[in-house]
């Protein structure tokens, strides 16, 4: 049997085509579609964004969005939560937040599921950090524990409740520790 090569997707291709749920990602050259989230990913995506949002709105320095497409750097991915500083939201022409966000967030927050790629997912965290970001959280429930990256520091691994998680220097000062973070999953 002949098999037909299969032509490498490019970026501006793979914007074109219809969004799709979950949403997929477009990094190093290849396309994949993030998994569905699940119940324990759903209460903290929507718990953290809500939190953010409330300290940033207070301070006036920016806003928490979930699943928000960043296309820059060659690739466009879909961070669970992102953080933009004011300077960054851009506006479209009535002044409204603009649809299109080609610049790398501030923060860039990834909540691990269950069937999910850690390595893809540092991927992504790493690529947002290579281009500007400041600081990249990868929160895993299943191990209750946060790994924070920075551009210029080692890594840090977050698992005792009274551990401070670290902020984007918009959000100083802030507190949010890992026990509150993981007490959102309590019902």
């Amino acid at each position: 049997m002949v098999q037909t090569p299969v032509k490498p997707v490019t970026l501006t291709a793979f914007l074109t085509l219809l969004e799709t749920n979950p949403a997929c990602e477009f990094i190093d050259g290849k396309i994949t579609q993030k998994p569905m989230p699940k119940g324990k990913h759903s209460r903290l995506q929507t718990k953290l964004s809500n939190w953010l949002n409330e300290a940033l709105e207070a301070q006036g320095t920016g806003l928490a969005f979930s699943e928000l497409r960043c296309t820059f750097g060659g690739a466009s991915i879909v961070p669970d939560v992102v953080v933009l500083g004011s300077d960054r939201i851009l506006k479209d022409k009535n002044g409204d937040i603009a649809d299109a966000v080609e610049v790398a967030p501030d923060a860039s927050i990834e909540i691990l599921s269950p069937q999910q790629s850690t390595t893809k997912v540092i991927k992504n965290i790493k690529h947002c950090l290579n281009h500007g970001t400041e600081i990249g959280w990868l929160i895993d429930p299943t191990e209750k524990t946060v790994l924070i990256f920075h551009r210029d520091l080692p890594l840090q691994i977050l698992d005792h409740s009274e551990s401070l998680l670290p902020m984007p220097q918009i959000l100083r000062p802030c507190d949010l520790t890992v026990g509150t973070l993981f007490g959102w999953l309590q019902v």
